[in-house]
C-alpha cells in the first residue's frame, strides 16, 4: 500500500509539470529561395538579350517595348478607332503560335477564332496584356519571353520548358461590356 501510495505522488508531481518547447531540427535561412531567384534574374537576362539579337535587332520591323515585359509590332494599325478592351469585353480574334526561329507551332485554323473575356478567364500572361493594347481591326505581332508565354511548364505538347514565342494576333472585334 505505501508503495502505490509513493508511486501516486512521484506521479502527481511529476504530471504537474509544463510541457517544454522542442527546438527545432534544422533551421532555414532562405539561401535556397535567394540563389533560385538569382539564377532565374541570370536565365531571364539571357533570354532577352537572345531575344533582342535574334529578333528585335535583326528584324526589319519596327518592336515597341511593352511595360509588361514583351516586344510587339504593329502589322495593321488604326489611327482612327481609338478604343482598347477594358475588363469584362468580349474581344473576337485570331492569333497563331511560332518558335523564335519562325516556325509555325500552331497555326490560326488548329487555334481557331477564340472569343475571350478581358480578365476574365484563363490565358497567358503575354496574350492577355498584348490584347489590351490592340484596338478592332488592327493586328500586331508579340515577341514573348518564356516566363510571358508558358514558362516552367510549357503548354505540355508543342512547347518546351521556358520556350520564348512569337505570336501573330488580329482582333476581329470587341464587344464593350455594358454590365461594369
Amino acid at each position: 500500500m505505501k508503495f502505490n501510495i509513493f508511486i501516486l505522488i512521484t506521479l502527481i508531481c511529476f504530471s504537474c509539470k509544463s510541457p517544454e518547447a522542442r527546438k527545432p531540427i534544422s533551421v532555414k535561412t532562405g539561401s535556397f529561395i535567394e540563389q533560385s531567384a538569382e539564377r532565374n534574374k541570370e536565365l531571364n537576362k539571357k533570354e532577352y538579350n537572345y531575344i533582342k539579337k535574334a529578333i528585335i535587332n535583326k528584324s526589319n520591323k519596327e518592336y515597341i517595348a511593352s511595360n509588361s515585359g514583351f516586344w510587339y509590332s504593329y502589322i495593321t494599325k488604326s489611327d482612327t478607332l481609338t478604343y482598347t478592351p477594358k475588363f469584362g469585353d468580349i474581344i473576337n480574334f485570331d492569333y497563331n503560335i511560332k518558335n523564335i526561329k519562325g516556325e509555325i507551332v500552331y497555326s490560326k485554323e488548329e487555334l481557331r477564332t477564340q472569343n475571350y473575356s478581358m480578365d476574365r478567364q484563363e490565358i497567358f500572361t503575354g496574350l492577355r496584356e498584348g490584347l489590351k493594347l490592340l484596338k478592332s481591326g488592327e493586328s500586331a505581332t508579340f515577341v514573348f519571353p518564356s516566363q510571358q508565354a508558358f514558362g516552367y511548364y510549357g503548354d505540355e505538347n508543342k512547347i518546351g520548358t521556358n520556350i520564348p514565342i512569337i505570336c501573330d494576333v488580329t482582333i476581329n472585334k470587341i464587344t464593350i461590356n455594358t454590365n461594369k
